[in-house]
């Protein structure tokens, strides 16, 4: 059974709800593709990101290059969201230019594009899921009480104060997810493995290159802290409030598809500045039940899922942000009692 909120109800629908669903959103236009926004959006992005870059060439051998670091943060967390995007197909409709396209994003960030992709596809089939979704394994957080029970090691540690700990841990987001890139190279996942290694590794060289010919090392370390550790806050702001604190499942425990997206999944209230800084995705259950919706449609479905989940009592959490993080922050403390009773 789901660990929080409300379960499923074991009623006697099937896909059928989805599909009816689907057909609204269809006819609503709003699966459409939006070529006119995302060749502003990535040029905007891709503007940015040079942009940084050139400033921290003028900068040079300056403390100051800190806040560059700063702004190039922001700057990754941006590419990083147009390769979500890309992998979705809310750009290309040919699988060719979307590999393409989101090998060039990833290759920018330091990102394994193909191990991302596998490992984001599978949250996407199986959201909150204990054994099927990678997001939820129990890494150095624990997840579930149960995670907990069983947890050794780093989790076991780790788990009594996770709660405090949680966005402090973020900080080491963005080094975890070049980390995670490179030994996935050893992945079946990863088919065309020389690819994925030279953009790496590339990325990686080319990075730090930049930084020794530019700075001093001291410098070029602090550049380097800073630079990652905020990446990583960013990437982890994004997607903390998605659906940390949602109810969670295991083993056989899988409702139909409408109902699997949306009771594991939470929307963010805002307007356009929190659309922008969270790549569309505090459209969660939007996004879950129609992932190749290019973002900028998100919001106009928003009130006919709303409507649709009411007539079907299924559960739409929404919340603000700060209090999304709240949640998700009281479900890590929940999740970790049994290490402190220990």
């Amino acid at each position: 059974m789901p660990s929080s909120a409300s379960a499923p109800a074991s009623s006697q629908t099937t896909g059928s709800d989805y599909a009816r669903l689907s057909q609204l959103i269809t006819d609503a236009g709003l699966m459409a593709r939006r070529p006119g926004y995302y060749t502003f959006r990535i040029t905007a992005v891709a503007v940015l990101y040079a942009a940084g870059w050139a400033v921290f060439a003028v900068v040079g051998e300056s403390w100051w290059t800190l806040g560059v670091a700063v702004f190039l943060a922001l700057a990754f967390g941006q590419v990083a969201l147009v390769a979500h995007d890309v992998a979705h197909r809310q750009v290309f409709r040919r699988r060719r230019p979307t590999e393409i396209a989101g090998r060039i994003a990833g290759a920018g960030i330091g990102m394994g594009y193909e191990w991302w992709q596998d490992k984001h596809t599978r949250h996407h089939a199986n959201p909150n899921h204990e054994e099927r979704d990678p997001d939820v394994a129990p890494d150095l957080l624990v997840w579930t009480a149960g995670q907990a029970r069983a947890a050794t090691g780093l989790p076991r540690l780790l788990g009594r104060a996770q709660a405090v700990l949680f966005f402090p841990l973020l900080l080491l987001e963005g080094l975890n997810l070049h980390v995670s890139g490179v030994r996935a190279l050893r992945s079946p996942v990863v088919k065309r493995r020389v690819l994925e290694g030279v953009l790496m590794f590339g990325h990686i060289a080319a990075y730090l290159a930049v930084l020794l010919l530019v700075l001093p090392p001291g410098m070029a370390l602090a550049f380097l802290a800073v630079h990652q550790a905020l990446f990583g806050l960013y990437l982890g702001a994004i997607f903390a409030p998605n659906h940390k604190g949602m109810p969670t499942f295991s083993g056989d425990d899988r409702p139909d598809f409408l109902r699997r997206q949306v009771l594991t999944s939470r929307n963010v209230r805002g307007g356009r500045l929190t659309d922008l800084a969270l790549g569309g995705l505090n459209h969660q259950i939007e996004h879950h039940l129609f992932p190749s919706m290019p973002s900028p449609a998100l919001p106009r479905a928003r009130p006919i899922v709303r409507r649709y989940c009411r007539e079907m009592g299924v559960d739409y959490a929404e919340t603000g942000l700060f209090a999304s993080y709240k949640q998700a922050l009281i479900s890590l403390h929940r999740a970790g009692a049994p290490l402190r009773r220990r």
